[in-house]
């Protein structure tokens, strides 16, 4: 499995607004169909910039579901975001390959 990970740190004067929306942009992510799952996560660091900082892991099966996402889906979703919150929005993103996943065994009596 793979992680695309997007880091964003929003200005705070487009902060409410992002908010609603970002619901909305997951939602487009999703419906691509590349994905199999997606984290929304709030960043608990302050930033130097201000502003407040999120990151949404996005799961994908292959690495091909990734690629594809990026030649098919990528550039459209981009552009969207930037015409809506242009200047006041800053991003980054990471591909994380999963080696493995580790859970806790069950607790026994």
């Amino acid at each position: 499995m793979y992680i695309y990970n997007i880091t964003i740190n929003i200005d705070e004067s487009a902060h409410k607004e992002w908010l609603s929306w970002i619901h909305t942009h997951i939602a487009e992510v999703m419906d691509t169909g590349r994905f199999l799952s997606a984290k929304f996560t709030e960043v608990l660091v302050e930033e130097q910039l201000g502003g407040k900082t999120y990151s949404i892991q996005y799961t994908a099966n292959t690495r091909t579901d990734l690629d594809d996402f990026y030649q098919y889906d990528n550039a459209r979703l981009q552009k969207k975001a930037l015409e809506k919150f242009g200047d006041k929005m800053v991003t980054f993103s990471t591909e994380l390959k999963v080696i493995k996943e580790f859970f806790p065994t069950a607790i026994r009596n």
